[in-house]
């Protein structure tokens, strides 16, 4: 059984899906809290109430917890040790962007994650003994239209900041940072490096953990 943390409820179909298509049959079960990103986005102390979902979760029979916020991924990961281990959505996806070095792109909607994301990708690169650039990219005004329930308009605009960093800015590859931002790599197929996203990564390392 795998358990999922998020922060919007739009991720509850998505990352169920993938676990049906990935892994038919594998149990899934689903916490989602919004106000948590609001309260981590204003400095407010969080830890303790993403522990208290990731108990509830390993209490009703999860044997791994998947936090599908990239901005909560380290306080996640932090709460571990809980008799199961805890996989943040984007360290699957930091490990394949920095395998081969180069530019990276690390496109975000929210300053709050630039942070946490950039932080995993050079620890992942220092594990792995690459050397990579990485170039910030915030797209902005994108989460409003994500707020605001227009999925269009807020994948067409992460699209539109991802071609630019790889026309203009010369990425080797792209990291699309937020789970919410994956459709947008549909957009982007015509490119000619990768464009990586976190969802399907998390639920393949997910399930490897929870069939370990």
């Amino acid at each position: 059984m795998i358990g999922f943390l998020h922060t919007a409820q739009v991720h509850v179909a998505t990352f169920g899906a993938l676990v049906d298509e990935v892994a038919p049959g594998e149990g899934h079960m689903h916490r989602v809290d919004a106000p948590l990103l609001d309260d981590a986005r204003a400095g407010e102390p969080v830890a303790g109430r993403v522990r208290a979902h990731v108990e509830a979760l390993v209490a009703a029979g999860a044997s791994v917890v998947v936090c599908t916020c990239s901005t909560l991924g380290p306080v996640a990961e932090k709460v571990g040790g809980l008799g199961a281990p805890v996989v943040r959505v984007d360290r699957p996806l930091a490990e394949a962007a920095v395998r081969d070095g180069g530019r990276v792109a690390v496109v975000v909607a929210l300053a709050s994650t630039l942070g946490p994301t950039t932080e995993l990708l050079t620890g992942a690169a220092r594990r792995a003994g690459t050397t990579v650039a990485l170039d910030p990219v915030v797209c902005a005004g994108a989460w409003a239209a994500f707020e605001a329930g227009d999925l269009d308009a807020y994948h067409g605009g992460v699209a539109d900041v991802a071609r630019d960093a790889v026309g203009r800015r010369g990425a080797d590859v792209v990291v699309l940072a937020q789970a919410s931002m994956a459709p947008a790599a549909g957009l982007l197929a015509d490119l000619p490096v990768p464009v990586l996203t976190s969802p399907r990564s998390a639920v393949a390392r997910a399930v490897e953990l929870a069939r370990a």
